[in-house]
């Protein structure tokens, strides 16, 4: 039995390492606004060269330091007051309220690896790619950038919808996963 998994952000690094281990158990592999990477980069490296000083979204990280401020991060925050702004700016307010208070610091040493990724395994995996039109997180700019230089099947795209589209456009982001899941083997 074959799986399609979805990955959203951070989630398509994650995916793509799913692939690589197993690229025979995973029919389609779907990213929404998600780290497409090559092999060889970190998702800190593709999100750094697309990213300007006044980003919003390097406005919004904060750096935590479990270990000590002389040490590495450890995990980033999102300033809680550029939430709105950065991840949920089409979002309805309750949506928005449920996830600020849900979310939690991400890792960093995940953002930090390197994937490798092959021809031969994550590349025979069929990708498909949600872009979100309105997203201030990853902008549309970087979303075309990554299907660009790394093509998927098909790119589709939500228009209106923000960083988070299942708050944003939930019933077009689920008409978009039934289309691509119907898509038959070629």
């Amino acid at each position: 039995m074959q799986v399609i998994l979805v990955g959203h952000d951070f989630g398509g690094a994650c995916i793509s390492y799913a692939m690589e281990l197993f690229p025979h158990k995973v029919a389609k592999a779907i990213f929404i606004a998600a780290a497409m990477l090559k092999n060889g980069q970190s998702t800190l490296e593709m999100f750094s060269q697309q990213a300007t000083s006044d980003d919003l979204m390097r406005q919004a990280q904060i750096f935590l330091y479990a270990n000590g401020n002389n040490q590495p991060p450890t995990a980033i925050d999102l300033d809680k007051s550029m939430l709105k702004d950065l991840l949920f700016n089409q979002s309805p307010a309750k949506d928005v309220a449920l996830a600020s208070v849900s979310m939690r610091p991400i890792p960093f040493a995940p953002v930090l690896e390197k994937l490798s990724l092959s021809d031969l395994k994550y590349g025979s995996v069929r990708r498909f790619y949600i872009e979100t039109s309105e997203d201030n997180a990853i902008p549309i700019t970087v979303q075309e950038s990554m299907t660009k230089e790394i093509p998927p099947e098909q790119v589709l795209r939500l228009k209106g919808a923000d960083h988070s589209p299942f708050f944003s456009k939930p019933q077009a982001l689920h008409k978009l996963l039934v289309e691509i899941s119907k898509i038959s083997s070629t």
